[in-house]
């Protein structure tokens, strides 16, 4: 192997190592926002907002990276595969960051508002799972476990089914105006949640393609041994 060749392969295993670490960066992130909505704690959310500006710098780095890594020289086949799954990921886990910014901006506006247990229990289940599908799919990803990926469909039944119910449970709360506006932002978590729970999915479906060589959409009907999500 050149010199050239060697360096290539030294950046490309630095950059993922440093998607690793903004997937851990996301993932904090969520967990503090659910924390402080779960507590109902503006300052925690106020942290939580600020954290975001961590996983934008790793975000803009690795984009970076990438990018240098395209320029230095053409990269073969196996390469360019992993530098694509890599420019994929970093989007996804940008956009985990946004999730919980987004949560703890909802669980701000609504600090001191009553608040139900039901609906509180359900977010904070919905969230922990988010969270552990996140460390699936970037764990998947550290150790190209097919059979691990092939499972975050399955992982993410229990949010799409929290998440369709949420609606029912924050109109129990219709008669109680200050409950009512609650809820409804209580509804928009939900929402930011799900969707975090679905780029985990994506991440997922690029460790498959990254170890197959061939992109599926786990969501693919046509394709019933990966896995079904939930229709919305």
């Amino acid at each position: 192997m050149t010199d050239v060749r060697h360096h290539f392969h030294e950046e490309l295993r630095l950059t993922e190592a440093h998607v690793q670490s903004m997937g851990a960066a996301a993932r904090d992130l969520l967990s503090k926002a659910m924390r402080a909505l779960v507590a109902d704690d503006a300052g925690l959310c106020d942290l939580t907002i600020a954290a975001d500006d961590v996983v934008d710098e790793y975000y803009l780095r690795t984009e970076q990276r990438i990018l240098n890594l395209f320029a230095l020289q053409t990269p073969v086949a196996s390469d360019l595969r992993l530098l694509t799954v890599l420019l994929h990921v970093n989007i996804h886990l940008e956009r985990v960051g946004d999730m919980g910014v987004n949560i703890a901006k909802l669980a701000k506006l609504v600090t001191g508002l009553p608040r139900s247990p039901t609906v509180v229990a359900h977010l904070e289940e919905m969230g922990g799972i988010a969270i552990r599908m996140v460390e699936a799919a970037m764990d998947a990803f550290a150790r190209r476990d097919l059979e691990l990926a092939y499972s975050l469909p399955r992982m993410d039944e229990p949010i799409d089914r929290l998440n369709r119910g949420m609606l029912d449970e924050v109109l129990r709360g219709a008669d109680d105006r200050r409950l009512l506006e609650w809820g409804i932002r209580m509804s928009m978590v939900s929402r930011q949640i799900e969707r975090t729970g679905d780029h985990a999915v994506d991440i997922a479906e690029q460790v498959a393609f990254l170890a197959t060589g061939e992109f599926r959409e786990f969501g693919d009907a046509s394709h019933p041994e990966i896995g079904i999500r939930g229709i919305e």
